[in-house]
């Protein structure tokens, strides 16, 4: 991308400055560092400048970045659980006609609902319940995730540096990230969920208050609900750390005050297993029915664990939802799934996290990473990395947001790295502070670049969505046309009904069938064309609607009456 080369080649520049002229405009960065660490030492005002930062900074971008359409298959799956839980139902009844409603990500059967766990889709439900638009849950998500890694880091980190950390994740989270530019990452609230366990885990232990016991419990609740098998990975070495801490422990009145202030927390996260139970069980038909389960084993070959086999290919109604799994998926299983690709795909996964976590401005600290190993302070995220790790070497699929519970991990990991490298002092020459101070200045100088990518022309390309999704630029204004198309179709009297019929080269990512929760009272109703026996069953059954025909590979996209109307 060409955006990442220029981060790159200001970052290599930056380095060399460094080295070059160590000690360059120390004045400047002094007076301002002042100022810094005044608010800094007031830990929680800085937490709650740095949620609201984000909040009100992302504000004023909207003339610039507007909220988000939706535009890929997990945008769609989980404004669909939104729509079903601001009305308040876990699951919707299958459509009468719901072979014309397949989707990417959609169950259909035994309920109309996302594939998906159910945070993000709360999350976003609050925001179209409360707020008018459910885009703004996940504003107020990324406020609450920037605050509270910020705490998080306090507990870990001197206040200065947890302060850094709050305002970096700031920009590439809250404002450039797809995590606050798109629907589908859930990537804020899981990270949300794993800083908050990891922020209360150092307090517990020191003063074993009821309230970090709770924000624990409320940190393990919000990775269950969004990503539970890498939230196993991070609750795991914290619960190993949690309970040798109070088995060696020789205050035995701790111990009990604590298991008595654990009770209620405790309880929290039994109900939320017990509702994800319920939940499963309207959506999916059984309480022991995750998420996923389903949607995989009726549409999708391959499998998630590289250990798994291959599930027989099924019958696919529609051509592009066969591509999507038969070849799109197909395809990286091959290559991870040999001798020859699963060491470079690995790196590949390990290189596109350490890209979207920390990006080239900031990998130079990651010099000092054996330093970062041999601190004591640090060895609980280590080996929280090293889990992670582990976990991710027999997952088939990464991306970035994945591994999000781990975000709070990677920041002081990475902060730790920064420490280390501001004093370092090869020949006596302060290199590494100008270095430090060089890549966080850098980092800020390049928001002022992100604003003009368009005109620059240095905007990621819509397709393929692996080109943003790497990196810490926010994608743009995406999924125009299907937006508009459906604003034209809704200035027409009366429901309407639009067939898509796709190009023989048609991306599959690149979906229009999507609906409402309440399809058959839905203003306009997307369906898939399955010639002309199967449109006219369903024009039939949607006879007082408008019927039209869209083509979404014409150039531009193309909306016409459909051609058969007698066959209604």
């Amino acid at each position: 991308m060409k955006f990442a080369a220029i981060e790159f080649g200001l970052t290599a520049i930056a380095m060399a400055c460094a080295f070059a002229w160590p000690g360059f405009g120390a004045g400047w960065f002094v007076r301002g560092e002042r100022i810094f660490a005044r608010l800094a030492r007031r830990k929680g005002l800085a937490a709650v400048t740095v949620g609201v930062s984000a909040i009100v900074l992302r504000l004023a971008l909207l003339p610039l970045f507007p909220i988000p359409l939706p535009f890929v298959p997990d945008d769609f799956s989980f404004l669909l659980a939104s729509d079903t839980f601001a009305h308040g139902r876990l699951a919707n009844p299958t459509p009468a006609m719901w072979t014309h409603f397949e989707s990417i990500h959609i169950t259909m059967q035994p309920t109309y609902q996302s594939m998906y766990f159910p945070g993000q889709g709360l999350l976003l439900a609050a925001g179209q319940a409360l707020l008018g638009h459910p885009w703004f849950g996940l504003l107020v998500a990324a406020g609450l995730l920037c605050g509270v890694l910020t705490w998080m880091l306090q507990a870990w980190l001197p206040a200065n540096w947890a302060l850094l950390g709050g305002f970096i994740a700031v920009i590439r989270l809250g404002l450039f990230s797809d995590w606050i530019n798109t629907y589908h990452t859930a990537g804020t609230l899981a990270a949300l969920g794993g800083a908050l366990v990891l922020g209360a885990l150092p307090r517990l232990m020191k003063t074993a208050r009821f309230r970090y016991s709770l924000l624990m419990s409320i940190g393990v609740v919000l990775v269950g609900f969004t990503r539970p098998y890498e939230g196993v990975l991070l609750c795991l070495p914290v619960a190993v750390m949690l309970g040798h801490w109070i088995w060696k422990g020789k205050n035995r009145l701790r111990k009990i005050v604590l298991a008595r202030r654990a009770a209620l927390p405790a309880a929290l996260v039994v109900c939320a297993a017990a509702w994800m139970g319920y939940y499963d069980l309207k959506a999916f038909g059984k309480a022991t029915t995750l998420p996923y389960t389903i949607n995989r084993n009726t549409y999708a070959i391959v499998p998630y664990y590289i250990w798994q086999h291959l599930r027989p290919a099924p019958a696919y109604r529609s051509e592009d939802m066969r591509i999507f799994y038969e070849k799109e998926e197909m395809d990286f299983y091959n290559k991870i799934h040999s001798v020859k690709g699963f060491l470079p795909f690995t790196l590949a996964k390990i290189g596109m996290a350490l890209l979207f976590y920390a990006g080239p401005a900031l990998l130079p600290p990651l010099i000092m990473v054996r330093r970062v190993l041999l601190d004591r302070r640090m060895r609980l995220l280590v080996i929280c990395s090293l889990v992670l790790m582990a976990g991710m070497l027999i997952e088939i699929y990464l991306m970035p947001y994945y591994v999000a519970p781990f975000t709070a991990v990677f920041y002081a990991i990475g902060l730790q790295a920064m420490r280390h490298l501001r004093v370092w002092r090869p020949e006596g020459r302060p290199m590494g502070i100008t270095a430090v101070r060089f890549l966080v200045f850098l980092c800020v100088a390049l928001c002022g670049v992100r604003m003009f990518t368009k005109p620059l022309d240095l905007a990621p390309p819509e397709w393929p969505p692996s080109n943003w999704n790497m990196s810490w630029i926010g994608p743009e204004h995406f999924g125009v046309e299907r937006v508009q198309v459906e604003a034209q179709l809704n200035r027409q009297p009366g429901g309407q009904l639009a067939i898509v019929l796709y190009a023989s080269d048609h991306h599959p990512i690149d979906e229009w069938v999507y609906n409402r929760a309440d399809i058959d009272h839905a203003k306009v109703i997307w369906a898939r064309d399955m010639g002309s026996a199967g449109n006219a069953e369903l024009i039939r059954y949607y006879r007082d609607r408008s019927v039209w025909l869209v083509e979404p590979d014409a150039i531009p996209a193309r909306v016409r009456p459909y051609p058969f109307e007698e066959s209604r």
